[in-house]
């Protein structure tokens, strides 16, 4: 097997071992939880504020009532949390924690790594 094809084939099961634990399985469990991981994450990495009801509208074939449970579970496993805005206490944005963002990160640095 090629060096690159065994590189990139080595990630995949390293992940797919991981496959249980924290949010490695958590953003893959359906679409929508990969596509919310993907919204907050873009919006923190331009520096941008996502409130709880903007991730909603955008999440595509998502009901409210499900996107909210997955935001719930999400910020219970400690991968997002909530933060009013000093304007108006009722809007909450979205932020990733301090933990989630260098677990993406190490996902990405590995992922460019990896050689074609």
């Amino acid at each position: 097997m090629p060096k690159e094809k065994k590189t990139l084939l080595d990630f995949w099961e390293d992940q797919m071992r991981q496959s249980h634990t924290a949010s490695n399985y958590f953003f893959r469990k359906s679409p929508s939880h990969y596509h919310m991981m993907l919204l907050v994450m873009s919006a923190h990495k331009e520096n941008k504020k996502l409130s709880v009801e903007e991730l909603k509208t955008k999440l595509f074939k998502t009901s409210r009532p499900k996107s909210a449970l997955i935001i719930t579970e999400a910020c219970e496993k400690g991968f997002f949390r909530l933060e009013k805005t000093s304007t108006d206490q009722r809007i909450k944005n979205i932020i990733p924690s301090d933990s989630f963002i260098k677990e993406f990160n190490e996902y990405l640095d590995t992922l460019k790594n990896i050689s074609y």
